[in-house]
């Protein structure tokens, strides 16, 4: 029998919402069994709490939003991952703004702090999420079809594919969920250059910076955007590399994009609750495919709870 888990002591970090701009800090705090993950919003009168679950998601426009009255929490995708590539069960998760810092665009960071602040067995048993027929979620004009089918272990596919000569098709596989650190952890978010500046002149991507993003440029910019860029960013001699990415970062894997996906798809996922017992194939998911199919999971008659 495995039993539930929480961590063993609080402990915080802080940093700025990619899309808000604002600093802000989390604090990650013990739960006791069968609590779940549950964000609270410090920082507005009453401390009101969002639970992450499907049915709370409102919007996924930039990552995935959660929302319960007058609280709402912004990106919590890169956490939510974490916590599930650890195996915690419960945790409550005070906020002191509307959206968790982006860090550097992966899970690493929060994945660190967790494994320092230490994991706790609890005395209940642990509960997994698996099917009795396959369930499936598709939107067939964008090619997007995510499956989760029967299973012995946890496993997840990603296919991703762009259409572009710079990134077109990609794959990753998690076959266990304890792979997750270290071999999907630390992949980071990516953007392309004309998504970029769309962001930047709606002045939606306040708290970026070219540290915790990889940008593909599909098209070889002017010499002007590249100076644009360096001015927003505060960087200098930002370039485009043979590979055609900005010359920010470097990858951390060759298919770092898929297996930022599969990062994103985890999250999501995670908002059941539970861990999964089952294998998932993704075909070009996102943020709205995968929570749609997170609901469709939770409300589908061959989705039950088991214990192991």
């Amino acid at each position: 029998m495995q039993y539930q888990t929480t961590i063993a002591s609080s402990i915080s970090v802080s940093g700025k919402g990619l899309h808000t701009g604002q600093q802000v800090t989390v604090t990650f705090e013990p739960a006791p069994a069968d609590f779940g993950v549950q964000f609270v919003r410090a920082d507005l009168p009453g401390s009101p709490s969002v639970k992450a679950v499907p049915q709370n998601v409102f919007d996924t426009s930039r990552g995935t939003s959660i929302q319960d009255g007058s609280a709402q929490v912004h990106t919590i995708e890169h956490l939510m991952a974490a916590l599930a590539g650890l195996g915690i069960d419960n945790v409550r998760v005070l906020t002191q703004g509307p959206e968790t810092p982006i860090l550097d665009g992966s899970s690493r960071v929060y994945v660190e702090m967790l494994r320092e602040a230490g994991i706790k067995t609890l005395e209940q048993p642990r509960k997994f999420g698996t099917v009795k027929k396959e369930i499936t979620f598709s939107i067939p004009e964008k090619d997007i079809r995510l499956t989760i089918r029967p299973a012995e272990h946890f496993k997840m596919t990603v296919n991703v594919d762009y259409g572009t000569k710079v990134l077109s098709e990609q794959q990753a596989v998690l076959n266990n969920v304890e792979d997750f650190y270290p071999e999907v952890y630390n992949c980071r978010t990516f953007v392309f250059l004309d998504e970029l500046q769309f962001l930047i002149q709606n002045n939606l991507v306040r708290g970026g910076d070219l540290d915790n993003a990889i940008v593909f440029v599909d098209k070889v910019p002017a010499k002007n955007v590249l100076k644009e860029l360096s001015e927003f960013f505060h960087k200098k001699n930002i370039e485009v590399t043979p590979d055609h990415v900005l010359n920010n970062i470097t990858l951390r894997h060759a298919n770092e994009p898929a297996r930022h996906k599969l990062l994103d798809l985890l999250g999501d996922l995670y908002l059941l609750g539970i861990p999964l017992r089952a294998e998932i194939i993704a075909n070009r998911p996102g943020h709205f495919a995968n929570t749609a199919f997170a609901r469709e999971i939770s409300k589908n008659e061959n989705f039950f709870v088991t214990f192991e």
